[in-house]
């Protein structure tokens, strides 16, 4: 099974994403790794990526995630698919990928991204992850204002794992 963490940049994703895949005995994976260092420059100067600048990472992730489940590994992967187009892009076998939003207000991710330190994503992208946050129907939604590990039980227990 993949899961797959989605949300904003500062929403939790690697946080969430590295405690769920201990507590699972499951790899973790960001999908940070799969930027080019021009994408990433570029965020790290605060210029928004556009369709173009993504395609060549969702194509990645897409093999990826096509070889994990070619081998039957579990994974957890956080990737920020803010649009619906790049979750029906990522989410090939809607059986084994389980798709969890982890979701929060603009104030409260705003506050984690200015304490954040040594990230390339800067918070001057937020208004252009809001504004591309497409809020998804067919996922596991959880509030990310509750504690890291309240936040993964209640993945666990929504996913029955």
């Amino acid at each position: 099974m993949i899961i797959l963490l989605m949300g904003v940049s500062g929403s939790g994703k690697t946080t969430i994403g590295l405690l769920l895949a201990d507590s699972l005995n499951w790899e973790f994976r960001d999908a940070d790794a799969f930027h080019s260092p021009e994408n990433i420059e570029k965020m790290r100067h605060g210029i928004p990526m556009n369709d173009l600048d993504r395609m060549p990472w969702l194509l990645a992730l897409q093999t990826a995630i096509a070889q994990w489940l070619k081998e039957d590994k579990n994974v957890v992967l956080a990737c920020s698919a803010l649009r619906d187009s790049y979750r029906q892009f990522l989410v090939l076998d809607s059986d084994r990928i389980k798709l969890v939003y982890l979701k929060g207000s603009f104030e409260i991710i705003q506050k984690r991204l200015q304490e954040r330190h040594n990230h390339f994503m800067s918070e001057k992208l937020l208004n252009s992850q809001f504004d591309d946050l497409e809020e998804p129907v067919n996922a596991i939604s959880v509030d990310v204002s509750e504690p890291p590990q309240v936040i993964v039980q209640n993945i666990r227990t929504a996913l029955g794992i």
